[in-house]
């Protein structure tokens, strides 16, 4: 890696910390750079708070460095008041000489916007640097702005044999894997089952085992059968239930109601629809070590493993779409 690389990778690896808290804002980081070493760090922490280039140099208790300083960021600055003033403005005012980014916002309030007035203003700005990674960091934002709908999760557990599950077996997979699933469910702004998911499980679809917030929990109900006894029903966490099994529709609505990304945990009827309209983008199968030999098939998909991991002998495996 050179330099940039370097500073850019940091601003990457500290943008992940707002995962579940900034949506429908994207994941950036900061790092002010004076005479080859960090003098601080930021990142956009919470959605209408102060976003990363605010923070980071907010964090500079001598301005004069400033002003002899590179500040490396993961995507354009903003140009535009929205939840708070534009981070290109604050630049310009606090003298900053040059600017690295590695992504252009494909928002177009922003779009090139923000460097063209940093350029206007004599500072120095640097693009596209590890631009591939900083894409893939805001996979989720970049779909929602470009393909106008979620970014989509489908997520499943799958025997080694390939089934979801039968009569005798529902768990299939360890504790420990079931615990990465609630720190999943935090760090996206909506979850979806089926209708059918809902009568026979009856789910919460909560964050118990970490911390973090519980998620929109969504379902459809075209013909009204759901009793109102359940837990979606408990007004315990934000629930919208549909009375469409349209997906598009589903997925406009979500579009305009600003979530930026939706996991969908079953059954296996609504995963094979999404998997089938060509609509998700990112799946995640979690692979219990044992055989059920028979009993309802998980979904048949294709995508491209990007990585896997393995907890006490369970395997969870990514698949993308995503490019």
């Amino acid at each position: 890696m050179n330099t940039h690389e370097i500073y850019i990778q940091r601003c990457l690896q500290i943008a992940q910390n707002g995962l579940g808290q900034v949506a429908p804002n994207p994941l950036v980081g900061c790092v002010m750079v004076c005479d080859d070493q960090i003098i601080a760090e930021g990142f956009h922490q919470k959605y209408g708070e102060n976003h990363a280039e605010r923070n980071a140099i907010s964090l500079v208790n001598d301005e004069r460095l400033l002003k002899k300083s590179t500040l490396y960021v993961n995507l354009e600055p903003c140009s535009h008041f929205g939840k708070t003033p534009p981070c290109a403005d604050l630049i310009i005012e606090k003298k900053i000489p040059k600017v690295v980014i590695s992504n252009l916002d494909s928002n177009p309030e922003v779009a090139r916007k923000g460097v063209e007035r940093l350029r206007n203003a004599g500072i120095e700005v640097i693009t596209g640097v590890l631009e591939n990674e900083g894409r893939f960091l805001n996979r989720r934002f970049f779909t929602y702005i470009e393909k106008k709908r979620p970014y989509i999760i489908l997520k499943w557990a799958q025997s080694l044999d390939g089934f979801m599950y039968n009569e005798t077996e529902r768990w299939i997979t360890n504790d420990a894997m079931r615990n990465l699933v609630h720190k999943w469910r935090s760090e996206e702004p909506a979850i979806m089952v089926g209708t059918n998911t809902v009568l026979t499980d009856n789910p919460k679809l909560n964050v118990r085992a970490c911390f973090g917030k519980n998620p929109l929990r969504i379902t459809m109900d075209k013909n009204h059968k759901l009793p109102k006894n359940l837990h979606f029903f408990d007004h315990s966490q934000p629930t919208k239930i549909y009375e469409t099994t349209d997906l598009s529709e589903i997925l406009n609505d979500l579009y305009a109601r600003k979530i930026q990304s939706l996991i969908v945990e079953g059954g296996a009827k609504l995963l094979q629809s999404f998997i089938e309209k060509n609509l998700w983008d990112e799946t995640r199968i979690l692979i219990g070590n044992k055989h059920l030999h028979n009993g309802l098939k998980a979904p048949k998909i294709q995508g491209k493993e990007i990585f896997s991991t393995e907890i006490e002998q369970d395997k969870a495996v990514y698949l993308f779409t995503y490019s």
